[in-house]
Parts: C-alpha cells; sequence; structure tokens
C-alpha cells in the first residue's frame, strides 16, 4: 500500500471481529512506532500489550460513559496501551528546553501515527481513545511513577468499514509567510 494511500484511506476503526492480530503484524507494527521522530531523540515512549480480556474490562471501565469506543477496548483483540517516560522529551541535562511543557504528547503522537498506518497497511484497524481515566488505567497495568499513560488503542481486524469523514481544504488550513495571509489566486 501507497503512503499516502494509507493516510487517506485510515479510518478509526470502533468494532472489531474476534479474529486474534498475527505475532508477525504486531510485531511489524510495533517496529513502525519505533522508528517515529523524536525530541532529541530520547524515544519517550513505552507500549503495554494488553490481550487479557479482564485487563481490557477493566480499562473500558476507565473511559467517560459518553466515550463511544468503551466497547472497542473490551472487545478488540489487542488493546496497546502507549505511554511516556517523563522528563525525557524536551529535556536536555535535566533542563527543559523551549515553552511547551507537555513534549512527550508530540513523540509519543508520532509513534502512534507510524502505528495506526502501519496496522491499516496490514490490513488492521486502530481507533485513537484519549478520553479515558489515564490514573486508574496507569493503576491497572502498574505504571511506574515517572510514566505516564497517554492514549488507549484497540487493534484488530474491523468489523465495519467507516465512511470517508469531510476534510478540509488545504486553502482554508494553510497561509503563506503570516497568520492569516492566503496565497494569491486561492
Amino acid at each position: 500500500m501507497e503512503l499516502m494511500e494509507a493516510i487517506k484511506g485510515r479510518r478509526s476503526i470502533r468494532k472489531y471481529k474476534p479474529d486474534q492480530v498475527s505475532e508477525d503484524d504486531l510485531q511489524t507494527i510495533l517496529e513502525a512506532s519505533r522508528w517515529a521522530p523524536s525530541w532529541g531523540n530520547s524515544q519517550c515512549w513505552d507500549f503495554v500489550v494488553v490481550r487479557d480480556p479482564e485487563t481490557k474490562k477493566k480499562l473500558s471501565q476507565t473511559l467517560d460513559l459518553a466515550n463511544p469506543a468503551i466497547e472497542a477496548i473490551a472487545l478488540a483483540p489487542i488493546v496497546l496501551v502507549a505511554c511516556a517516560r517523563l522528563g525525557l522529551s524536551g529535556f536536555r541535562r535535566g533542563i527543559r528546553y523551549g515553552d511547551k511543557a507537555e513534549w512527550f504528547m508530540f513523540d509519543v503522537a508520532l509513534a502512534l501515527q507510524n502505528l495506526t498506518l502501519t496496522a491499516h497497511s496490514l490490513g488492521l484497524g486502530t481507533v485513537h481513545v484519549g478520553w479515558f481515566d489515564a490514573k486508574k488505567a496507569a493503576e491497572i497495568l502498574n505504571v511506574p511513577e515517572g510514566v505516564v499513560v497517554v492514549e488507549l488503542m484497540p487493534l484488530g481486524h474491523p468489523a465495519e468499514a467507516p465512511t470517508t469523514r469531510p476534510r478540509k481544504e488545504l486553502k482554508d488550513i494553510v497561509f503563506y509567510e503570516k497568520y492569516g495571509v492566503k496565497k494569491e489566486g486561492i
């Protein structure tokens, strides 16, 4: 699958078949995340691979009741839990650089983007789940102090084919030289 095809074809999947994800596919997906760029090559991300049904059920209970991904977390064959080790991204020799307090969020997002596109290219589905109680999820998974849970991501064979949602046109989101300046003729 070509890269732009993967980018344009990927969808948020919230319903999964019970079929297991092969170990080869899982390792390929995790390998893709490993190659993401990060601040100062800090590679601050860690992933917890959750297959145990009871643990997935507990994780699903950390989501807000209005979150449409509750069933996906509980029933997908795998839930990948993206974590970040604090004090690495945006820091050098213990000194914070720049004015962004949470550089680790950028880095984990880049790793997850690699992961989701690779999963899609292998015929698997994912959905980014960020609306949950991260502290409760960390307790369930015995995440140590100094590490935070950033996102939950179900992974499996899609049992749905969501339609393409509308995207903004480039002319609506791109400016030139200064914010608000549109390219002439557009």
